[in-house]
Parts: C-alpha cells; structure tokens; sequence
C-alpha cells in the first residue's frame, strides 16, 4: 500500500490479499488429496478457493456499489463453498484441512467487513 494508506488496486486490499493466501494454500493442501479426487473434490475446492480472490478482483474494478457488492457476495458464497468441500475433505481423512477451514473463516470475516463498508 502507499503512503498514504489509500486503496489504489484490488491488491490493497485485506480481503483480496487474504483471499489469494487462501487460494494458494488451497493448491499446496490439495496437492497431496488422492489422484483419485483430482477431477472431483480437488477440482471443485480449488475453482471455489479461486472464485473467491476473482470475484472480489471483478467487484473492485465495478463503478457502483450495488455492483460491487454482488461480486463481493459471489466471493463469500464461493468462501462458503470452500469451507464445506473442506469440511468434507476433512470428514473422509485427507491431510491439513482443518487449518485451511479455520482461514476461510477468516477470509470470510474480513470480506464481510469490505461488503459492510459499501452498505
């Protein structure tokens, strides 16, 4: 950020930052799921955890805040999605994916601080 602490790209923000630790977390912890869930679960997480950093890439660069807000609510419903293909991830064994559940949370929290901001 610059000096004077103002948001100039969607890289000063919190919520996109956070959000883009998530996703890249997101392809080391599913590196190691079984091959098997390479075209089902690791796909889906993965497209989810993405969504999540896009949306609020695509909601930034939006002139309302109406508009900004609805791409900033695809992104906590994309958040939400991740969580639960964590959670299922967790529930059938695979490695490190607590940790990652726990920091969805976070993103989501930090994202719905942004959307109050623009309401």
């Amino acid at each position: 950020m610059n000096t004077m602490n103002k948001i100039q790209t969607y890289e000063d923000l919190i919520a996109w930052q956070k959000a883009h630790q998530f996703a890249l977390s997101t392809y080391i912890t599913t590196k190691a799921f079984p091959k098997e869930e390479l075209f089902g679960l690791t796909s889906q997480l993965r497209r989810a955890a993405v969504s999540v950093s896009s949306n609020i890439v695509e909601g930034f660069n939006r002139k309302s805040n109406k508009e900004k807000l609805r791409f900033y609510d695809i992104a906590e419903a994309s958040c939400e999605e991740a969580h639960y293909q964590l959670l299922l991830a967790q529930d059938l064994g695979y490695p490190n994916t607590e940790a990652l559940r726990n920091y969805s949370r976070e993103v989501k929290r930090i994202l719905g601080g942004l959307m109050k901001s623009f309401s």
